[in-house]
């Protein structure tokens, strides 16, 4: 059996920072406080939780000597102004593409456009983005596009895990819909990446595995984007959830990839599962 593993599967650079700072700072401290999951990843949120780290609903359940860590995904302006109202301890453990998209969206703004965001209603992320100027529009499918009124002047930015083809398809209804368009592609480039290596993998693979929480939007649009490739594709959390019925006499070749959230530790023991079942001996190809 030949097992290969796109090279760029797992944790963006913006996560595997994130959830290092998290782990250190609780050494640190003792303990941090989030206001939500650090990641979409159910596994790395409970190992975390042992360390120390704990998850809260809001800003005044912290205790007055911990330190609040914002996470990868952004946060929301007015938590940040409450938080250094009340002189708290922050840790920013914020991507940097997303504190770009932040600013792109503040500049579009100053020049008096109606700012559209790309992205899923009520994902993290996009709550931080919209909470930097007043009024935006979010707008996360082909249907919501269309439903649009026209308008004069408009800039557009997207969250950083959208697919591509979402966006495009969204850009040509708003090219439709407004007179004077201006488009700030904020797709992150680990996404982009990831995304073109599953696009590869699954159509010269027989099997396809994608490993990702089904709470998170990136594995499940990495997922997809393999399905539409390769029939014989499957989502997972971990390793426990391969079936060896899977495999049958016609699967010779696997590709693996996992979405933004999920640990090393995790993609390993997949392969280590796939390698069990298959009775396969040879070390696994790093798809380039």
């Amino acid at each position: 059996m030949k097992i290969i593993l796109a090279k760029d599967a797992g944790y963006c650079f913006g996560v595997r920072d994130a959830v290092n700072s998290a782990y250190e700072m609780s050494k640190k401290y003792g303990e941090v406080y989030m206001l939500g999951d650090i990641v979409h990843n159910e596994s790395v949120v409970s190992d975390l939780e042992k360390e120390g780290v704990k998850v809260v609903e809001k800003l005044d359940q912290i205790p007055k000597d911990k330190p609040v860590l914002f996470r990868a995904h952004g946060t929301a302006k007015e938590v940040w102004k409450k938080a250094e109202d009340k002189k708290m301890n922050i840790i920013d453990a914020t991507c940097p593409l997303v504190h770009e998209i932040h600013h792109e969206v503040k500049a579009l703004h100053k020049e008096g456009r109606k700012i559209i965001i790309i992205g899923d209603h009520g994902h993290d992320e996009v709550i931080g983005i919209a909470s930097q100027i007043p009024d935006p529009v979010i707008v996360a499918s082909v249907e919501e596009a269309e439903a649009l009124r026209k308008t004069k002047k408009a800039g557009v930015v997207t969250q950083s895990t959208q697919t591509i083809e979402n966006v495009q398809d969204i850009i040509n209804i708003l090219m439709t819909k407004v007179f004077d368009l201006r488009f700030v592609n904020t797709i992150c480039f680990p996404t982009k990446r990831n995304q073109e290596q599953i696009k590869e993998l699954s159509e010269v693979t027989d099997l396809m595995i994608i490993i990702g929480s089904f709470t998170s939007a990136n594995s499940k649009r990495l997922a997809e984007l393999s399905s539409e490739r390769n029939k014989n594709t499957f989502q997972v959390t971990c390793a426990a959830e391969i079936d060896s019925s899977w495999f049958k006499d016609d699967v010779n070749s696997v590709g693996i990839s996992a979405g933004a959230s999920t640990p090393d530790w995790i993609i390993e023991s997949v392969i280590k599962k796939v390698k069990e079942i298959t009775n396969t001996q040879e070390k696994e190809i790093i798809h380039e």
